[in-house]
């Protein structure tokens, strides 16, 4: 019971917050009033039935845990088990995705710079919604078939148009994979893609 009230809390304070990634850290789940209530009539001590309840989230593989550098101490964090939170966890452990400094409030400093680009995963989390295992499938699909500018430019079209989801963006992705972009930006390599393409899952939207 004291997992699935600290899981349910998870998932909402998550989707309460702004910014990439989002996280929590271990202070900031002890220091929601409503969680350690609710923890308090499944244990003598709700710290305790805290830690062991996101133990056993984290066995069971519902949340990553993390343990990282914070202003010269360590902090656990926890991501939700997703595709996109994986490759955070991944950046952060190769190094490749700087936390230290991170202030309280749980907000990422990142050492990505200005002109690096979001992979589709994140992309489709800050313009679309949350991801769910079935749409991380199809992401992963479609970076496999398209280039990566169209997918960006497919997500930024459905969102001009407030038509924010993956539905929408897989229809622009195969009308200009059949009929070409009407900039012709890309055309010759999708028509250079088919054969390479054709045996795959959803090859044949490669077809003219």
């Amino acid at each position: 019971m004291a997992e699935l009230k600290t899981t349910l809390h998870i998932f909402s304070l998550l989707y309460g917050k702004k910014g990439y990634p989002r996280f929590l850290t271990h202070n900031e789940l002890l220091g929601d009033k409503s969680l350690m209530s609710s923890l308090k009539s499944t244990g003598d001590r709700s710290e305790g039935e805290l830690d062991r309840a996101l133990e056993m989230a984290v066995k069971r593989g519902t949340v990553l845990h993390l343990v990282v550098d914070i202003e010269g101490r360590p902090e656990d964090i926890y991501l939700l088990n997703t595709e996109s939170d994986r490759r955070v966890v991944d950046k952060i452990r190769n190094g490749e995705m700087a936390l230290a400094g991170l202030k309280a409030t749980g907000r990422l400093q990142s050492d990505a710079g200005p002109e690096d680009l979001p992979d589709i995963f994140t992309l489709y989390e800050q313009n679309i919604g949350m991801l769910t295992p079935m749409i991380a499938e199809e992401l992963a699909e479609a970076e496999r078939l398209y280039p990566g500018d169209w997918i960006r430019d497919a997500v930024r079209e459905a969102v001009s148009l407030n038509k924010r989801n993956w539905r929408y963006i897989a229809r622009i992705l195969e009308n200009w994979s059949a009929e070409g972009r009407s900039d012709g930006a890309h055309k010759r390599d999708t028509e250079k893609s088919t054969d390479k393409y054709s045996g795959q899952k959803y090859g044949h939207l490669f077809q003219r």
